[in-house]
């Protein structure tokens, strides 16, 4: 990038686009189907992040990258901090409406995804086929898995989780919190960071100690070596294999649609059924909450399917009406 663009990224007009392409890759990581790459587009500073983590991951400390950096992830932070609480709690009470938005949310960087992908090979359709079977795996595994006892938490869950989760920050398209939902972590995560925030609130760092330790932190360390090694892990098989990792990516993101069916909430269990790999006893069912309750599938009405019908296209317009206000060229900068 030329001289120009790095003193520029520097200037108010850069700070308040960095700022908002902050918020919104922070609000995108918070929900499952809408991709904080996508968002930075929107907001126009996809390529210059991208060169920044590049910048950074090569040990080159230059002030516009780390301006950049700084100002897109502060922005990000807030946003996640502000915004875990309200999710969860809306995904919880109303999963059905939440899941038809997210359905929406994710066909929505399918269009972002194809233009980087034109003109398509052979070798995008086959990788395309390859991410739509790993999804209906995942998708598999988080209808029967989770009902299963498959025990999801854990430091070394919780790592890997923002480890995978930290992908979704290079690449439209890629959902960082559906990859979360799929590992049956995503309300986890969003509870520990909103009790983190309470406590801290509360002036009380005791409380905080805990969430902060077993999640947030793990998650933290996950994230931050998931944006410099598959990143740049990313950025070299894209360089020289670019149509079949497209294709690969294409087809996760459809593929995210498998387990993002809308008809399915949270059951309360009964003592002395199997949870999380243990019998439920009467004090552990009194200390559960509504977003630990497993889930199961029902039959919608057909007003429920109309509703949902409705949802899923909100959900697409409001991605692919923020990737067209940004006018930000979808090809890798």
């Amino acid at each position: 990038m030329n001289t120009r663009v790095r003193d520029e990224a520097i200037s108010p007009k850069w700070g308040l686009r960095c700022m908002l392409g902050g918020i919104l890759m922070g609000l995108a990581n918070l929900v499952p189907g809408i991709s904080g790459g996508t968002m930075l587009l929107a907001a126009g500073i996809y390529p210059r992040f991208i060169e920044a983590l590049a910048d950074l991951s090569a040990l080159r400390f230059r002030k516009g990258s780390l301006f950049v950096l700084a100002t897109v992830g502060t922005a990000a932070v807030a946003a996640i901090l502000l915004g875990a609480g309200p999710v969860k709690d809306a995904v919880v009470q109303h999963r059905w409406a939440m899941y038809s938005i997210f359905i929406g949310l994710t066909l929505g960087g399918v269009p972002v995804l194809w233009q980087m992908a034109r003109p398509a090979t052979n070798a995008f359709w086959t990788g395309m086929v390859a991410g739509l079977i790993v999804m209906a795996g995942l998708a598999w595994l988080q209808v029967y898995g989770a009902s299963s006892g498959v025990h999801r938490e854990g430091m070394m869950m919780m790592f890997f989780a923002g480890v995978a989760g930290a992908s979704a920050m290079i690449l439209p398209g890629v959902s960082g919190g559906y990859l979360l939902l799929v590992l049956g972590v995503y309300v986890p995560v969003l509870s520990a960071i909103h009790a983190l925030k309470e406590a801290l609130k509360a002036g009380d760092p005791a409380s905080a100690a805990d969430p902060f330790i077993a999640v947030v932190l793990p998650v933290g360390i996950g994230v931050g070596l998931g944006i410099l090694v598959v990143s740049n892990l990313l950025r070299t098989v894209l360089e020289r294999y670019e149509q079949p990792t497209l294709g690969v990516l294409m087809g996760l993101l459809v593929g995210a649609v498998f387990g993002l069916w809308p008809f399915q909430e949270g059951v309360r269990p009964k003592v002395g059924e199997m949870f999380k790999g243990e019998l439920l006893t009467a004090e552990r069912l009194a200390e559960l909450t509504p977003d630990k309750f497993p889930t199961e599938i029902y039959t919608p009405t057909f007003s429920g399917v109309m509703m949902a019908v409705g949802l899923v296209g909100l959900g697409y317009m409001i991605t692919t009406l923020v990737a067209r206000v940004g006018g930000a060229s979808p090809k890798r900068g």
